[in-house]
């Protein structure tokens, strides 16, 4: 970490110093006025960084790349088998900086300007079905009425309020204490870009968010600290449950469960808390500010989710779809 609180990577060549400050720079802006997590911040630093060390073999820099170096840079990276998305942020990045630069005064023009990315097919999100929800659910309560351990009962709230709320595993780790005071009908939750927003969190959370608050002292035992701001405390760096434990307990809990860990996510579970949602009859917009999404071009995709299940309804169900004819036919 740097002493502003932003994570920070060595250079691999300390030829371009000039490059590098003005890169930093550019993550401060970032920090400061746009409020981009600190994992949004990582990722532009390291495209920006891997794009001045290519700079560099090109004997340039990034601070006077034109056009044709960031075109070369571009096809290097689709050469190298990277993902569509991967290209198209790749460049976004570059936009940003080198917007910033004009702004800055510090360049008379971007590079970028002329350049388009890569036409991208938008995936649909993988979502469990409500069957498979309630399966992890029972066994992670099933679980811990057998075994109430701290950690049983800790992964539970967490579970419950994954789904229940369908908060970014960021931010649910990060939560603060002072969100469950008062046993909140509501969680206040500050998320990407310093958003703030309220989500609502179901009976069954709320009992769980109880019943861990009677443990949560074994936790900060643990972590070697009497007190703690986070609702979820851990020795860890950031002094809280990270993302990755959380990831990994999930797929334990899905081979328990008998679901393929692959399918189990704490971001899928986020999807299937708005998909199941509006298969349930919310409207667009509440599931949108429930997610914190800034564009409701965003939550629209989970209405393909739904496009694609009534069409498969239709195709199997439907007397004249073509799987039902065929049947017909060979019944003659």
């Amino acid at each position: 970490m740097s002493a502003g609180g932003f994570p920070t990577r060595p250079p691999k060549k300390v030829a371009d110093q000039a490059s590098l400050l003005q890169i930093e720079s550019f993550i401060e802006m970032m920090a400061a006025e746009r409020g981009s997590s600190l994992n949004t911040l990582e990722a532009y630093r390291r495209d920006l960084l891997d794009f001045a060390d290519f700079a560099l073999t090109k004997s340039s820099n990034a601070l006077e790349a034109d056009t044709d170096l960031v075109r070369a840079y571009l096809q290097k990276v689709q050469r190298a088998g990277y993902a569509t998305s991967t290209s198209a942020r790749r460049l976004s990045s570059l936009k940003q900086f080198y917007k910033f630069l004009f702004s800055e005064g510090r360049r008379p023009d971007s590079p970028c300007d002329s350049l388009q990315g890569p036409k991208q097919t938008r995936p649909l999100p993988r979502v469990l079905s409500e069957d498979e929800v309630d399966q992890l659910l029972e066994v992670a309560r099933a679980r811990q009425f057998n075994d109430p351990s701290p950690g049983h009962v800790r992964f539970t709230a967490l579970l419950e309020v994954l789904y229940a709320s369908g908060l970014r595993v960021t931010e649910l780790v990060s939560l603060p204490l002072s969100a469950v005071t008062g046993d909140p009908r509501l969680l206040f939750v500050k998320g990407k870009g310093g958003r703030e927003r309220l989500v609502p969190v179901s009976d069954n959370a709320r009992m769980a968010l109880s019943v861990y608050l009677t443990v949560r002292d074994h936790f900060l035992e643990k972590a070697g600290v009497e007190n703690s701001l986070f609702l979820f405390p851990s020795r860890g760096k950031a002094g809280h449950l990270t993302r990755l434990r959380v990831s990994q307990l999930l797929d334990e809990l899905a081979i328990e469960a008998g679901i393929d860990p692959r399918r189990v996510s704490p971001h899928v579970l986020r999807h299937a808390f708005a998909s199941h949602l509006l298969n349930h009859g919310a409207d667009l917009r509440s599931v949108q500010q429930m997610l914190g999404h800034a564009d409701i071009s965003t939550t629209q995709i989970y209405t393909h989710i739904l496009e694609e299940r009534l069409l498969s309804l239709v195709r199997s169900g439907h007397p004249l779809s073509p799987d039902k004819k065929s049947d017909k036919d060979n019944q003659a």
